[in-house]
């Protein structure tokens, strides 16, 4: 799953225009008219590569002008949909350790750490989530997702459960 595809899978879930996506961008930082979002969240034709861990093919793809989100700006919008749904958060001392998706990493562990801070689940929840979908998810696996990169209980988040996530996300609040 690429990142357009996470944007427009959120999107839908969630219910968001496109001008709550324009605002969400811009509480995470990143500043963009509402035609880039649009563009942002075309389909693009084949949704299941990853697409910085592909060649690199420049920003824009020339048939549909599709602009390509990279890891950051899905990060963006990540940490503007916390803001969003959560409110602003009081300013703490910078951490030594950073969160951040680099440029070829893997954002579905991230996306799932987020999504749970921003609609406030619990473990739980996100279980019964998984189980929506018909995914079995011990709350051991899910503690494994939601580690950190690099801990010894760490496991890495494949598409196959954040797509289901999602889907499981849509079924919950789009009924």
């Amino acid at each position: 799953m690429d990142n357009n595809d996470i944007l427009v899978r959120i999107r839908y879930a969630l219910n968001l225009r496109d001008t709550e996506m324009v605002e969400i961008f811009k509480l995470g930082g990143l500043e963009l008219t509402e035609d880039l979002v649009k563009k942002m969240l075309i389909k693009s034709m084949n949704p299941y590569r990853h697409n910085d861990t592909a060649e690199d093919q420049g920003d824009v793809e020339s048939k549909e002008e599709r602009i390509r989100c990279k890891n950051s700006m899905l990060e963006s919008f990540l940490n503007g949909l916390i803001t969003y749904k959560r409110g602003k958060q009081d300013e703490k001392p910078e951490s030594s350790e950073s969160t951040g998706l680099k440029n070829n990493e893997n954002p579905n562990n991230i996306l799932l750490k987020k999504l749970k801070i921003a609609l406030s689940l619990t473990s739980e929840e996100m279980i019964d989530i998984f189980a929506e979908t018909g995914i079995i998810v011990t709350k051991g696996e899910l503690g494994a997702l939601l580690r950190r990169e690099g801990h010894k209980n760490y496991k890495e988040c494949g598409d196959k459960y954040a797509r289901n996530f999602l889907k499981g996300l849509t079924k919950k609040y789009r009924g």
